[in-house]
């Protein structure tokens, strides 16, 4: 699932954009969420609970904070959400470098423009270490690492445990060489993000929403010291 979020003072623009990104997705049987706001302050102030960002299609111009100031905030704390600017001003080029914005885009932007920028941000997602592709039907989804807790193997078919729970017809084996160095294999059928533990006993590892996984024995030291090392 790729988040794309918009944020812009003007609800026509708002309007425009998510017809544009929705035409898209079903072009590219990508599978999205799209979140819209009207300013500067109610994307930051909703950011600080779900950070489930991959792209930002963004105004410049907009009350008291503007665009700029907005995706600095953002960048400080995400290397990896791909920003956009679209804007109707043409002197505030040069601040999309110190942001690493993608693109800059003239409003009204225009399908073609779009749909070529929103293809290149997904090919840098790709190519960051931080994202999980699976395949369900004629979709193919994307996982930021971050959100999955763990996932666990029944019968040759896992299921990731994130936002929203995905069963895939594969060995925990080949998911495991995809995930990085914040994950932990805890035996034969679980594999879980460290950054979600929340207590370790010699035969169970219990996680932030509860959950709690069996760990096979003689792997005590091994996960707390890959908590160390990861932390």
């Amino acid at each position: 699932m790729i988040n794309i979020v918009i944020c812009d003072d003007e609800q026509i623009e708002i309007s425009y954009l998510s017809s544009l990104v929705k035409k898209w997705a079903h072009e590219q049987e990508v599978a999205i969420n799209i979140s819209d706001y009207p300013s500067a302050e109610s994307f930051l102030f909703a950011y600080e609970d779900d950070k489930a960002v991959d792209i930002l299609l963004l105004d410049i111009q907009m009350g008291e904070m503007d665009g700029v100031t907005l995706a600095k905030s953002i960048r400080a704390r995400n290397k990896e959400v791909q920003i956009i600017f679209v804007t109707g001003y043409m002197e505030y080029i040069s601040d999309g470098y110190d942001v690493e914005a993608l693109h800059y885009l003239i409003k009204p932007a225009t399908e073609e423009k779009l749909t070529a920028t929103l293809n290149r941000a997904m090919e840098k997602l790709a190519r960051n270490d931080g994202a999980l592709f699976i395949n369900r039907g004629s979709e193919s989804i994307r996982i930021p690492l971050y959100e999955i807790k763990c996932l666990e193997v029944r019968h040759n078919y896992v299921t990731i445990y994130a936002k929203e729970e995905y069963t895939v017809k594969k060995t925990l084996g080949e998911i495991e060489k995809e995930l990085n160095d914040g994950f932990f294999r805890t035996g034969r059928s679980y594999i879980i993000n460290l950054k979600y533990i929340r207590k370790v006993t010699k035969s169970d590892v219990y996680l932030s929403d509860g959950m709690v996984i069996p760990l096979s024995r003689g792997l005590y030291d091994s996960i707390n010291r890959a908590m160390i090392e990861r932390f």
